[in-house]
């Protein structure tokens, strides 16, 4: 079988796709309250274009498609594009800031989806407001429990910032209690005009301690290439993962390949060499090469930088984390 193996030997067969820049929440770690500019149409991936990249990567070992943005559910042709990965042989999943997703149960369901990541920063509706600088937790949460109670995998998504939400690691920790979810606590990171210093990043320790503090965390399994290190608190139903990227680096595991928008792949989140395929794909010309390459250029961690505080030159909406 063909993969795709950097020169760490690192298999990479876990492909992001970004379906758009756009996005209905402007969270001020992500984005700069100003929004981004964004690129016009006719340089973005068309339906086609989309499908034709990623069965590419798939011929190349890509077992595992998840769909980010921006928030990808904005995407006109999103439902369409949902059903036609369906159809690939590959695991689907998606990350999403859950408003729009009781519109898409019925396609969700037609097309197997069952893994679906929503990113929620606080319980509280003024600090959502003050945080995504919009309205909408209510039916964030509603969305989260249809989801729970429809039978999907369901990971919540929490960046921990200093002064902004870090009095909530308790209560995120009890929905381990309700409801059988995988809260997750990431580690705030810097990108291109999120204000990131660190003052606000809270390492996954302190984390940990807080946590526990409350409740006795027991390591749990995680997965070979797994970017979080799972705990569990004695007769929850749900667990509680770290993401460490700042604190304890995971890269030795990685296995992600980022497609962004614009046909662009990015070999790691904080790569600032990117790839173009769309162009070459436009001209007729074979793209697996410029993929195999992209790969083979992938540093060992971090994109090579010695500090991550140098900041990689994209917004994060632009990238899909």
């Amino acid at each position: 079988m063909a993969q795709l193996i950097d020169t760490y030997g690192r298999v990479h067969d876990y492909l992001r796709v970004s379906l758009t820049e756009r996005c209905n929440l402007r969270c001020h770690y992500c984005m700069p309250e100003s929004g981004i500019p964004l690129l016009p149409k006719k340089d973005l991936c068309t339906y086609e274009e989309l499908l034709s990249i990623i069965d590419r990567y798939c011929k190349l070992g890509v077992r595992k498609v998840r769909i980010t943005g921006g928030e990808p559910l904005v995407r006109k042709d999103a439902h369409k594009i949902f059903l036609a990965l369906g159809e690939r042989p590959v695991e689907l999943a998606l990350t999403t800031n859950g408003l729009l997703v009781d519109r898409f149960l019925e396609t969700f369901e037609a097309c197997g989806l069952k893994n679906v990541n929503v990113s929620l920063d606080t319980l509280q509706p003024e600090r959502f407001h003050r945080i995504t600088r919009r309205q909408g937790l209510e039916t964030v949460l509603q969305n989260i429990r249809q989801l729970v109670d429809d039978g999907y995998r369901v990971k919540l998504n929490m960046v921990v910032m200093r002064n902004v939400n870090d009095d909530e690691l308790v209560d995120f920790a009890e929905l381990t209690r309700k409801m059988p979810v995988t809260v997750r606590f990431i580690e705030f990171m810097p990108f291109d005009g999120n204000r990131w210093d660190s003052d606000k990043m809270l390492p996954a320790e302190h984390i940990r301690n807080v946590i526990a503090e409350k409740h006795p965390l027991l390591r749990d399994i995680d997965n070979p290439n797994d970017t979080t290190r799972h705990y569990r608190i004695p007769g929850f139903p749900g667990r509680i993962g770290i993401i460490s990227s700042m604190s304890e680096p995971f890269c030795g595991s990685c296995n992600r390949i980022r497609l962004l928008a614009n046909g662009v792949i990015k070999n790691c989140l904080y790569s600032e060499n990117e790839t173009d395929l769309l162009t070459p794909l436009r001209n007729g010309e074979d793209i697996e090469p410029l993929i195999r390459q992209s790969i083979l250029e992938k540093n060992k961690q971090h994109a090579g930088m010695n500090e991550l505080s140098e900041k990689p030159g994209r917004s994060m909406t632009t990238i899909g984390g």
